[in-house]
């Protein structure tokens, strides 16, 4: 919705304001107004259309996931860049399901950009193994199961690596 530098401005002036409600005696004011500031805070750091996003892909809403995407006009200068690595993330879960090489693109600059969570970056390297597994990059694919296989430290992934495992030995 706003910049992000614009979120931590609104920020600011709202923690015056707050601040100012303090001075006056409005306690209730100030601590309420204070919650506003912090939203606008919790949204630099977490942008609120990728959430939304989120949301739809956890629905296999795909055309809903791509509508809270195509609202981020210029990721590279409205987001941070761990949001730009989930931004293109995203893109590529939503295009592995019908461009095997744009999403190959996207998976691999979001891997490039960093993920917060181990998880994702571990889904990423399953998804770019796939997508080389696809291609017949054998040697490729298992290097990115491995390295999946390590970022992935709670075993969500571990059926999906098992099924791409017998699909390798066909190949």
């Amino acid at each position: 919705m706003f910049h992000k530098n614009i979120k931590l401005i609104l920020a600011g002036l709202i923690t015056v304001w707050s601040i100012y409600q303090f001075s006056q005696g409005n306690i209730m004011n100030g601590i309420s107004i204070l919650l506003l500031a912090g939203i606008f805070v919790l949204f630099y750091f977490k942008n609120e259309f990728i959430l939304l996003a989120f949301l739809q892909l956890r629905k296999q809403n795909f055309e809903g996931t791509k509508k809270w995407l195509d609202y981020i006009k210029n990721p590279e200068a409205a987001l941070t860049v761990k949001q730009q690595g989930y931004f293109n993330y995203l893109h590529g879960i939503m295009l592995s399901q019908t461009n095997i090489t744009q999403a190959e693109k996207f998976l691999r600059k979001a891997v490039k950009l960093g993920l917060a969570m181990d998880h994702d970056l571990a889904m990423a390297k399953l998804q770019l193994a796939g997508i080389a597994m696809t291609k017949r990059r054998k040697r490729e694919a298992i290097n990115l199961m491995a390295e999946a296989k390590k970022l992935d430290k709670h075993g969500m992934l571990k059926e999906q690596m098992t099924m791409m495992k017998q699909q390798m030995k066909k190949i």
